[in-house]
Parts: structure tokens; sequence; C-alpha cells
């Protein structure tokens, strides 16, 4: 696939250990991922389904699964048909120990040219790592990525889907 990419860089005070059980306990990412429940045995080649609200908005496949270092999965939005149809990407995070804080690189690539699904993470992707951020250093996820803010969530990544597709 030739299309965009999207990298996040982020610096954490906390511990691989706990930075992986946000990545993959539904305790955590229920908190910061607007309401997400996580579902997966983190084994390469198992599904992975994330859940909010009584629906299934994205769903994949474990790529990689090195605890506290990497995790690798394919995605594919479930919440919208016309996003359900694209051909599915990849999202990978890279966890890296630098003294009292760990380096955490999200990449998200393999989009296909003119991807509906991109400009959606583009613009969740830095609020839902913001909250995760925020969560493991102060105890407390941003409002912006409450479980109450998913429909919003939902409807400004189907208006960019839109606007990509105009």
């Amino acid at each position: 696939m030739t299309g965009p990419n999207f990298v996040y860089v982020s610096y954490i005070r906390t511990t691989p250990e706990k930075l992986w059980q946000a990545l993959t306990q539904s305790a955590f990412t229920r908190q910061y991922w607007f309401g997400h429940a996580v579902e997966s045995d983190w084994k390469p080649g198992s599904a992975i389904r994330f859940f909010a609200a009584g629906k299934c908005d994205v769903q994949g496949e474990v790529l990689a699964s090195d605890p506290y270092r990497r995790l690798a999965y394919s995605w594919r939005v479930d919440f919208d048909e016309a996003l359900r149809n694209e051909e599915p990407s990849r999202v990978s995070f890279d966890l890296e120990p630098v003294g009292p804080e760990v380096k955490l690189t999200v990449i998200h690539d393999q989009f296909g040219a003119g991807s509906k699904v991109y400009p959606g993470i583009s613009n969740g992707w830095p609020m839902v790592l913001a909250s995760l951020k925020s969560l493991l250093e102060t105890g407390e996820p941003l409002a912006a990525t409450s479980e109450a803010a998913l429909c919003a969530a939902r409807q400004r990544s189907l208006d960019l889907a839109r606007a990509t597709a105009a």
C-alpha cells in the first residue's frame, strides 16, 4: 500500500509493564479510549476487537506481540459500511525505556491511496494517546476521550471521511 503514514512519539512517565497493560487491558482502555473494551489473547494471528456502546468499532489481527516492547495489529473500522469496505491498515506500538520514562512510538500505516480511514485516525490518535499519557501520569484520563464523547468521535470520523471523498 502506498498511502499516508501516521507517526506519533510521546514520552510517558511510567514503566513498560504499566504501559503494556494500558494498551492491552480493557480496565485501562475503557478509561482513555472512548469507553472501548479491547478483546484479544495477544498471540500473533489472534483476533483483536474494540467494543464500545454495544458495537464492535474496530477489529483486526495481532501481527506482533512482544510484551513490554512491541505490539502490532491490523486495523479495520467496523462502525460504518464505507469505512468497513477499506482494506485493513496496520498500527504498531514500540515501547522503549528511557530513564524513568517510556518512549512510545505509534505508527499507523499501510493505508490505501485515498483512504477514508486515515483522516479519522489522524484526528483520533493524538487525543487517545494524550489521554493515555494523562491516565498513566496523573491517574485521570482526558474528558475529551470519555465514553460520553464516543458518538461525537464517531461522527467526526465520518465527517472527515466524507470530506476526503469529496
